[in-house]
């Protein structure tokens, strides 16, 4: 058992009723090939604000004011071979730039889809993200024998 939960950023770049997401690049066959949000881990030192802003710059090339971040929904994660994490979710309307692939050894694709008809191959945690901020669920649990998926 871990004895210690990541904190995980994830950003909805939302834009006409669409969100970007990005098709990763991985080694883990349960993830390569499979789309996500641009997301990341929070670093030592450094706020979820900042760390949403930064990985939209890492992953995306876009430019994103802390101020224009809204907390959509947070989420406590496990699974088979993963550490527990808590997710939370960040919406963006607006930002600087045009969203590119900016790590092509991590991302194979970046595309927009429309917020009611995602990819199929389109990662669980994520998904329930994305589904809870349609929902308006400001928390869920995924993965937990008592989970209440949003």
């Amino acid at each position: 058992m871990a004895d210690r939960h990541l904190i995980d950023v994830h950003l909805l770049l939302v834009r006409d009723g669409q969100v970007l997401l990005t098709r990763r690049r991985d080694a883990d066959p349960r993830f390569d090939g499979r789309w996500h949000l641009p997301s990341g881990k929070l670093d030592a030192g450094e706020s979820v604000l900042r760390a949403a802003a930064r990985e939209a710059d890492e992953e995306v090339g876009v430019g994103i004011d802390i101020a224009d971040l809204r907390l959509v929904h947070t989420s406590h994660v496990t699974g088979p071979g993963l550490e527990p994490r808590l997710g939370l979710f960040f919406e963006a309307l607006r930002w600087t730039g045009e969203p590119v692939n900016r790590e092509p050894d991590k991302c194979s694709a970046v595309g927009w889809f429309p917020l009611d008809a995602l990819p199929d191959r389109l990662i669980e945690y994520p998904a329930a993200g994305i589904h809870a901020y349609r929902t308006g669920s400001p928390f869920g649990t995924l993965g937990w024998p008592d989970s209440t998926t949003s």
